[in-house]
């Protein structure tokens, strides 16, 4: 899906916040088949990740010990300062106010009330990513809470998302997928998972996750403990839905590894 198109509260940039750059540039580019792009002063030295010419995120430098390493999503509004005011009735908190980034759109960043950060991106000259659902791109966001219907209802105010419930093939586990306002579950783009049903993201706390579209799991995963990362979550086929496991990049930045099954 090239140059796609993002409805309004749809998942449309990720970044990822690391202390080594460079470092991260070898290891997504080895992973993923990622180019940086560094950014100039005026941007701060922002920079991109691309992939075939197409963004697939961006990149920040921040000090240890300043923040943790670690994957930001951020998602489609055309008013961040309304989603600022609806964070905050809704019982959120905002972790800076929306600020302009010179012609290329409006941003704002916050936490829902388990604590869990995301980002608002409002678009005019970058409309978001480039490039999503293709090998090597943003597939899938996915947010780990403590409370499922809790984070329902309040992402539901903020962005008018929808929830449908989807019960995983030869189990009894019932997985919440979320989509935007006006649009069917055929574009949903992620899912509410409690943090006890996932130990090993437990003990990270509230967080969303971003997942990679790959073609062979295994062999990413592989690739990753090679260039210096960790498996977070070992391999798995969800029936029905594909292949996944979750990774750490060699800085500690979570992130997960899917191969989809083709959408029926």
């Amino acid at each position: 899906m090239l140059n796609p198109t993002f409805p309004d509260g749809a998942p449309n940039w990720v970044d990822l916040g690391t202390p080594d750059v460079d470092g991260a540039a070898a290891f997504y580019g080895g992973l993923l088949g990622w180019e940086h792009v560094p950014g100039g002063d005026e941007v701060g030295g922002y920079g991109m990740f691309t992939l075939d010419g197409h963004t697939v995120g961006g990149v920040m430098a921040v000090p240890e010990e300043q923040s943790a390493s670690a994957w930001s999503l951020y998602f489609r509004s055309p008013d961040a300062d309304a989603i600022a005011r609806l964070v905050n009735q809704a019982g959120g908190r905002s972790a800076f106010e929306p600020m302009d980034v010179l012609d290329y759109g409006r941003m704002g960043g916050f936490t829902d009330p388990a604590g869990a950060y995301f980002g608002v991106w409002q678009p005019r000259q970058n409309p978001g990513l480039g490039v999503v659902q293709q090998p090597g791109s943003l597939l899938w966001a996915e947010l780990y809470t403590p409370d499922v219907p809790a984070a329902a209802a309040f992402f539901g105010e903020v962005f008018g998302w929808k929830t449908d419930a989807m019960k995983v093939e030869g189990t009894e586990y019932v997985y919440t997928t979320v989509h935007p306002a006006d649009t069917g579950p055929e574009r949903s783009f992620g899912g509410l998972v409690t943090m006890g049903d996932v130990p090993a993201e437990a003990a990270r706390g509230p967080h969303w996750m971003p997942y990679f579209q790959v073609e062979d799991v295994q062999a990413a995963v592989d690739a990753a403990k090679r260039l210096g990362g960790a498996e977070a979550l070992p391999a798995m086929e969800v029936p029905g839905v594909g292949t996944m496991a979750n990774v750490t990049d060699p800085f500690g930045a979570v992130f997960a590894l899917m191969k989809p099954q083709p959408r029926q």
